[in-house]
């Protein structure tokens, strides 16, 4: 009966937008099952008595909560999601499911939900980018702007240029240290070296001159630089490579990880949005991580399986994936306090939920803290710089 009327109160709401359903008139049979009505819904296998006589909205409130499962539970599962955790694994643990919602059905949503929140993010720093890149090329109308911005190129080019000797120039140094090195071959590289950062730097003084003087430049301007997007790539993947040619035997050894930073940093909105791309299919790989690291904290509480352990890390997951959506979603300038308190309530909720749930006394609960907070943190920590590196070779 208490799921009957859970269903009858998540029907309500459309009825506040659309015109109320008329009751089932004297004598109406359900369609599902044939059973004598008494009231809107079935009293034998709980279909609603419904004529599809439906509103819009109607059909757009049925397709929310067909996939969210809207109904009362939900009102139960959430706050104590967040406020008692552990209260509400241990429901799930000891069989009383009905009262919430489904534990996977809520890591599913909430997972989807800081996938919309993380697109949403990045669409607004493209957004930004957009906009300084408009402001940019707006003030490079002006012959202030373009002098500004030929200044600003001449410093960055000499930066280069020196960064660049000196990467030559410890290159060499190492070089010349290796038992048997050929001293002239060495030299030789770090002339051409040298010789290859000084061309590149005088190319970009010659430039940043022409761009104050209103002159057309070679390229398309960018904003970000005065290069074209092909001279830009050629420069960026090429340049470096003569600057920090190694020997032979050694020549390719990592070869991929630094094109694969030029282009990130040539294009970090593209980088982003690759990372972003398989990143959001590894957020389920921290189910398995969690899980695990709970059941090495409790290896010896027999009375726990796997199963146990992997619908407490649901619940804990849920969790962080809700509080991070709903700060990528917040304004910029509260974002830092927001997630400034989810650092601090993150290991809090944690430990509730081991209190709870598993009923470890206070000092235990609290080392177990630690140790699955750190081992998820390490473990997290790895596959995103996994993640950064298999991405800087997708480029």
């Amino acid at each position: 009966m208490s799921v009957e009327l859970e269903a009858a109160a998540a029907d309500s709401l459309p009825h506040m937008v659309g015109r109320p359903k008329p009751p089932p008139p004297p004598g109406a049979h359900c369609a599902n099952c044939g059973a004598a009505l008494e009231g809107p819904y079935c009293h034998a296998c709980g279909q609603e008595y419904d004529r599809h006589k439906r509103s819009i909205f109607h059909l757009i409130w049925e397709a929310i909560e067909g996939l969210f499962h809207l109904d009362g539970r939900l009102s139960r599962t959430l706050p104590a999601l967040f406020f008692q955790p552990g209260k509400l694994a241990k429901d799930y643990m000891e069989g009383r499911l009905v009262r919430h919602v489904p534990p996977f059905r809520t890591f599913l949503v909430a997972l989807l939900l800081f996938i919309f929140a993380a697109e949403h993010a990045i669409h607004q720093i493209t957004k930004a980018q957009e906009a300084q890149a408009h402001a940019r090329e707006a003030a490079l109308a002006t012959p202030q702007g373009r002098a500004a911005e030929a200044d600003r190129l001449r410093k960055e080019a000499a930066s280069d240029r020196d960064e660049h000797l000196a990467d030559a120039a410890e290159l060499r140094t190492d070089n010349l240290k290796e038992p048997g090195a050929d001293k002239a071959a060495i030299e030789a590289r770090y002339a051409k070296s040298a010789a290859a950062a000084q061309a590149k730097y005088a190319r970009k003084i010659d430039k940043a001159d022409r761009l104050a003087r209103g002159e057309p430049v070679s390229g398309e301007y960018k904003g970000a630089g005065i290069l074209g997007s092909e001279e830009a790539r050629t420069e960026t993947l090429g340049a470096i490579d003569e600057i920090q040619k190694a020997p032979s035997d050694s020549h390719d050894r990592g070869a991929w990880l630094k094109d694969g930073l030029k282009k990130a940093v040539a294009n970090p909105e593209y980088y982003l949005t690759v990372m972003f791309a398989w990143g959001h299919r590894l957020a389920v790989l921290l189910l398995p991580i969690v899980g695990l690291s709970l059941a090495l904290v409790y290896v010896t509480r027999r009375q726990y399986y796997i199963y146990d352990h992997i619908l407490v890390a649901m619940n804990l997951l849920s969790f962080a994936f809700l509080t991070n959506a709903l700060g990528l979603v917040l304004p910029v300038t509260v974002q830092p306090f927001w997630f400034g308190l989810v650092a601090i309530w993150t290991p809090i909720n944690l430990y509730q939920t081991l209190r709870g749930t598993y009923g470890s006394s206070v000092p235990g609960a609290i080392v177990k803290t630690l140790i699955v907070w750190f081992s998820t943190f390490f473990a997290f920590t790895f596959l995103l710089v996994s993640l950064m590196i298999f991405t800087l070779g997708q480029l």
